[in-house]
């Protein structure tokens, strides 16, 4: 679905629309619509509830769709996520959209907030999409079945959210997480009590974003 990009697309943001996403992703006509449907349900929820940032949504393909998307490209044949903090759905409800139909899928969108949920059961119903909703802490929730990726986007700092999720990676899952430009320091502070491989990859959207994949996580 989705090939190697040499750069980051920031350059591009003011031109990167729908149709840059598709050519990007290789999305069917069908995602597409399902993804602009999101955008409309957020659009109409986002005055009541404040989900993400006004000048944010105006970014929506690059900011939000785009650096989601790009983790299929990290981790092409899982199919089992788990989005920590899920909040107005990214990358969670972006990643459902994408593996519709594609068997054994499934996206578990974990979040604490009960607007947030609510939003989130509103999209994933609308869109009758591979998804199901957690509400509460992720440290609280039990882990789901035969989970294979574990992301978040905008959680917690990275010592942190080890331990948030630290019970998700039991199964064999891996970490994917969308991070700043300061993971250098949050993975140097995380070894302090984790052990852990880590690889660092730029994003394709910000070029002062990097994801960072973990694997065999334990106590140090």
């Amino acid at each position: 679905m989705f090939d190697a990009v040499s750069e980051p697309l920031e350059s591009a943001a003011p031109a990167f629309g729908a149709e840059a996403f598709a050519q990007a992703t290789e999305a069917t006509s069908g995602q597409m619509a399902d993804l602009e449907r999101f955008r409309a349900l957020l659009d109409v929820q986002n005055a009541h509830m404040n989900l993400v940032g006004p000048s944010a949504l105006a970014g929506f393909w690059l900011r939000h769709a785009y650096d989601s998307a790009q983790l299929l490209h990290v981790e092409p044949l899982a199919l089992r996520w788990a989005d920590v903090g899920a909040g107005a759905g990214f990358p969670g409800i972006v990643l459902a959209i994408l593996l519709k139909g594609k068997e054994g899928a499934r996206v578990h969108l974990i979040e604490s907030m009960g607007k947030r949920v609510r939003f989130l059961s509103e999209v994933c119903e609308a869109l009758a999409l591979p998804a199901d909703i957690h509400h509460g802490r992720a440290e609280e929730i039990s882990t789901p079945t035969a989970l294979e990726v574990v992301t978040a986007r905008a959680c917690a700092p990275l010592p942190r959210l080890l331990g948030y999720t630290e019970h998700l990676f039991r199964g064999g899952a891996k970490g994917v997480f969308l991070k700043g430009q300061n993971i250098e320091s949050e993975l140097t502070e995380a070894r302090q009590n984790w052990k852990f491989h880590a690889e660092l990859l730029s994003s394709q959207s910000d070029p002062s974003g990097r994801i960072v994949r973990i694997e065999r996580l334990s106590r140090a």
